[in-house]
């Protein structure tokens, strides 16, 4: 076979066959030309993203984060010590009223049937002998009638020179709790005294505590002082509702040289003063939700001071709650007291006797050779009434 001459029958075979390949037309071509894609970068059409506000974390750096974190935790810290601190500073007792009955009475010529005369060295080391009944009696340094019991100072002595006659008696009975009712017609004073009407367990000092109704020294002018004193743990740092002005908020008798935790008066509640208004009524309440004392000048006296209801009074002169104090366990088997020292360790002090009070020399020698300066030296009482709650 000639190479470059295809035979016919091979011609017909691949005429008569259908193609595969589409024929193109020239109306199938594109006119216009086809540009060649390039690729634009889509940063260019995007807006740029916002910055965080300020206040955004997602903003913050590392150290500012620590920062504010920090910060929002000592103002949580304080919030919350604030709070705690608040509830505390505004603890305050119930004193919800009680319902009491009168249990013991001292009053009348019988006054001091139910009271031991103290005969004693002087614990506080005064100018003054501590005389028994016998001697009280005959020398008439206490003696009662059916309105009135007078114990006082020896007052005609010239020369008293072991120290001066006086009385110191004690209650028989003795109280845990109670509203004590103290109708008192006249008060002592006078250079070198020093009177109280307190409560306390001598016997258990100071373990049983003591509360000082009325105490002061020499001419008594400054007012009254009321005054508990007792062993560690009792404190007056608190809130309190009382008329008269706060000395001292701890009570332990370890501080402040045994001052414990105290409340003055204005000069009308002791001495000269109370004496020229006809006296008063002093009201102690001992309970479990704390120690308070009223004053009531005589024509005050409330109308139901015989069937007492402390709730009735306003607010008592002295508070001492049991807020940070446990009443029942620092005060209790008290005894009534009331007696008249002389010097001793309280009324010599130069800072009373001679700066505060004017009195002369030295307290000693006052004592011992004055004795008229003590006319005025002797407590009346009406009565003493004991009331409990039911």
């Amino acid at each position: 076979m000639h190479e470059g001459k295809i035979p016919s029958e091979y011609l017909n075979r691949y005429n008569s066959a259908t193609s595969r390949v589409p024929e193109l037309q020239p109306t199938d071509i594109p006119k216009t030309p086809i540009a060649p894609a390039v690729p634009v970068s889509s940063k260019q059409d995007e807006p740029p993203a916002p910055q965080p506000a300020w206040y955004d974390p997602r903003g913050w750096s590392l150290r500012r984060r620590l920062i504010i974190g920090v910060g929002i935790l000592v103002a949580i810290v304080i919030i919350v010590v604030g709070t705690v601190e608040g509830i505390r500073a505004n603890r305050y007792p119930d004193y919800s009223p009680l319902n009491y009955k009168l249990v013991d009475s001292y009053e009348g010529s019988s006054f001091f049937d139910r009271f031991n005369y103290f005969s004693d060295e002087d614990p506080t080391d005064g100018t003054v002998v501590y005389v028994n009944e016998d001697a009280a009696l005959d020398l008439n340094l206490t003696y009662a009638t059916d309105t009135s019991a007078i114990l006082r100072v020896d007052s005609f002595t010239r020369k008293a020179i072991g120290g001066r006659n006086s009385v110191r008696i004690e209650s028989w009975s003795t109280y845990d709790n109670g509203l004590f009712i103290f109708d008192i017609i006249h008060t002592p004073y006078g250079c070198g005294t020093w009177p109280a009407l307190w409560l306390t367990d001598g016997y258990n000092w100071p373990d049983n505590g003591e509360i000082d109704v009325l105490e002061t020294t020499n001419e008594g002018s400054h007012g009254n002082d009321i005054t508990l004193h007792s062993t560690e743990g009792c404190k007056m740092n608190v809130k309190r509702k009382h008329t008269g002005y706060p000395v001292f908020s701890n009570c332990d008798n370890t501080t402040h040289s045994n001052a414990g935790c105290m409340v003055t008066g204005d000069p009308s509640t002791y001495g000269r003063l109370m004496n020229e208004n006809g006296g008063g009524v002093y009201a102690l309440e001992i309970r479990d939700a704390g120690i308070r004392v009223w004053f009531f000048p005589r024509a005050s006296i409330p109308a139901d001071i015989n069937s007492p209801d402390p709730s009735t009074w306003g607010t008592a002169f002295a508070d001492f709650p049991s807020t940070e104090c446990d009443i029942p366990s620092h005060f209790k088997n008290q005894s009534i007291i009331a007696n008249i020292d002389l010097c001793g360790e309280l009324a010599a002090q130069p800072q009373f006797y001679s700066e505060r009070d004017k009195c002369p020399g030295n307290c000693a020698d006052f004592v011992a050779n004055n004795p008229s300066s003590f006319e005025d030296a002797y407590w009346e009482f009406a009565s003493f009434k004991v009331y409990q709650a039911l």
